[in-house]
């Protein structure tokens, strides 16, 4: 059960309503998360800066690889709303989110990923020399600020409980995580 219960379209200020109108517009629908976060509209519009950091290392990682990468650190942050998103979308593209085909590339991202989540003070040489042998140092910075909000929107809803939206149930691991 949610410790804040999503805002409601009519419980919502002017600012608030025409965030989630927007969302609304460009997404198809407004999650249980994104409601939460519009009774703050700058924490949500500052969380919401995740989908241009997303579409900054989408070009460079692909899709695939950026939503491994997210998967990877919403797993490792233990977060049931991130990581059964993040399911949804391999499942939906043909992946078993339990058995995933990675080259050493692919790993080398996930690695990154669940590291930032878990210990960002151990990614090793090793792991950042990986990295930089096929990214610039912008890509880098980027692929890490879009890491570290994955991390936050992670915190946000395990502190807050955030409930899983209805339409990630399916998705969900059979395990209930």
């Amino acid at each position: 059960m949610a410790r804040i219960p999503p805002l409601q379209d009519g419980e919502a200020d002017p600012a608030g309503r025409a965030a989630l109108d927007e969302i609304r517009a460009a997404h198809g629908r407004v999650t249980n998360m994104k409601r939460t976060l519009a009774r703050a509209p700058v924490a949500l519009r500052a969380l919401m800066t995740w989908y241009d950091l997303r579409a900054e290392v989408t070009p460079f990682l692909g899709e695939r690889l950026t939503s491994l990468f997210a998967h990877a650190i919403s797993t490792g942050t233990d977060c049931l709303v991130c990581s059964t998103f993040f399911r949804r979308i391999l499942i939906d593209a043909g992946e078993d989110p339990e058995a995933l085909r990675l080259d050493d590339w692919e790993q080398t991202v996930v690695d990154y990923g669940r590291r930032l989540a878990v210990d960002p003070h151990g990614v090793d040489d090793a792991l950042f020399d990986r990295l930089a042998a096929r990214l610039r140092p912008e890509q880098i910075v980027a692929l890490t600020a879009f890491g570290g909000l994955m991390v936050a929107t992670n915190l946000f809803n395990n502190a807050l409980q955030v409930d899983l939206d209805e339409y990630l149930l399916r998705y969900r691991k059979e395990d209930g995580r």
